[in-house]
This record gives structure tokens, C-alpha cells and sequence, in this order.
């Protein structure tokens, strides 16, 4: 059974969804009128925290289980982007690099854009090969 908690952060409300104590989905909520919610769920909780911690400066890493759904191609890219450190970037074809595939590029893209596990997996340390960003699910004033 699905737990789902809303919570509000700078970028704007994220929906958390966690399914057996693994986070499944972490995106941008277009309901504009949902309110954040509380849940019993202690490890969506544990999420939330390490979120707000995250948006405060005071985390760099994640210690979350996560399961996000997907083909390989795509588990092979969010695999890739979780290795990007914290304050640094890598273009679509540094990653189409790192997992073999030089020129798919903008297959990498379509993955990164297909992410559902945003913040967490780090999909917004993706940029286009002039150093400038070309696209974010949550869109690029985020």
C-alpha cells in the first residue's frame, strides 16, 4: 500500500510517495491547491526531514531507500546521475559517456526528464554541452 505526504519547500509543494519503506516517486505537485499533510508513515517522515534539511544547506547526501520505475536505459541514467556530487554539474553527454552510450545524449535527456524521483535523484546537476541549462521537469525557473 502507497503512503503519500505533501510538503511545502522553496522550489514549491513536492508529492512523496513510498511503497514498502522504499520512495517511489518524489515530484513537483501541479495541484496548486493541495495543503501539505502529516503522515504516520516514519519513514516518509525521515524523507521529509532530510528534504528540509537539504533545502536549509545543512545536507549535501541522501540516506533514502529508493525504487523509481523504469527502463533500464533510464535506471542506467538515474544511476549515473546519483553519482554527480553535490555543487557540480555534468552535461547529457558526459552522463551518455559514463554509461556507455556516447551518443545518446538526448535518449540521457528524455531519462532525465522522465526522472520521478526529483531533488533526490539529481537531475537538475544536468546541463547542455554549452555549460548552460536546456531543460528541468519542474521547469527551468526552478
Amino acid at each position: 500500500m502507497s503512503s503519500v505526504l505533501i510538503m511545502d519547500t522553496p522550489l514549491g509543494k513536492l508529492e512523496l510517495t513510498a511503497e514498502n519503506n522504499q520512495l517511489t516517486s518524489c515530484r513537483f505537485s501541479t495541484n496548486l491547491n493541495i495543503s501539505p499533510n502529516n503522515t504516520s508513515n516514519a519513514f516518509l517522515a525521515n524523507v521529509k526531514n532530510q528534504l528540509d534539511e537539504y533545502f536549509s544547506g545543512k545536507r549535501k547526501t541522501f540516506n533514502i531507500a529508493i525504487f523509481p520505475s523504469g527502463t533500464p536505459f533510464q535506471q542506467s541514467v538515474w544511476q549515473a546521475l546519483q553519482t554527480i556530487p553535490y555543487g557540480e554539474t555534468k552535461s547529457y553527454k558526459d552522463i551518455a559517456k559514463s554509461i556507455s552510450h556516447p551518443q545518446a545524449y538526448r535518449a540521457v535527456g528524455m531519462a532525465n526528464n522522465k526522472n520521478p524521483i526529483v531533488i533526490i535523484i539529481p537531475c537538475h546537476r544536468v546541463i547542455g554541452s554549452s555549460g548552460k541549462l536546456v531543460g528541468y521537469a519542474g521547469g527551468l525557473e526552478l
